[in-house]
């Protein structure tokens, strides 16, 4: 199996390729600078996936603002740096970063939570399966097959024979309808 040869050319001739846009340019880019702006990135966010992300960004940013860069005001390297920097922080202030860290997946810390806090969950003890019992039949049926039987969401959605979306807006309708009940 052959191993790529890596690209790398002068600061001056890396800042040529790039103002003309030569596909050569973003290869030499990636293979010089991809280790060092990733770690600046995952400085700042710490989700690699998402930090990959960012990544791509910059490359992208810096692809296009190429020429913008100007050699009198510093080195590319450090320019590229501010850029990578600048995107990093600008997601992590971005409402969407912000609200997907709140929505994680109750499903993978309910049971940690059960377990370090040695809680079992008894619906009846909240009178919690009677308040459902009192919601709309198609309300009731999804999360009697979500939360009381352990169906997920797409096999409540097979076995009702509804659209998966149909299902989660009918769980998302019912707990509103409950937290009404407990407030």
């Amino acid at each position: 199996m052959a191993t790529a040869k890596k690209i790398s050319l002068s600061e001056e001739e890396l800042v040529n390729a790039l103002k003309r846009q030569d596909t050569i340019a973003i290869k030499a880019l990636y293979d010089m600078y991809s280790g060092a702006l990733f770690g600046v990135i995952s400085r700042v966010i710490q989700q690699t996936e998402v930090a990959e992300d960012v990544l791509q960004e910059t490359f992208v940013k810096i692809w296009n603002s190429a020429g913008s860069y100007d050699s009198s005001k510093g080195r590319l390297f450090t320019w590229m740096m501010n850029v990578a920097r600048n995107l990093a922080i600008d997601k992590l202030r971005s409402k969407d970063f912000k609200n997907s860290n709140k929505n994680q997946d109750i499903e993978n810390n309910v049971d940690f939570i059960d377990q370090q806090k040695k809680v079992s969950f008894n619906a009846d003890t909240l009178g919690l399966k009677e308040m459902v019992t009192n919601l709309k039949p198609d309300f009731k049926d999804v999360l009697d097959m979500v939360y009381f039987k352990g169906y997920t969401h797409v096999e409540t959605a097979e076995e009702l024979n509804l659209p998966l979306g149909t299902v989660k807006t009918r769980v998302r309708m019912a707990i509103l309808e409950l937290r009404k009940k407990f407030n």
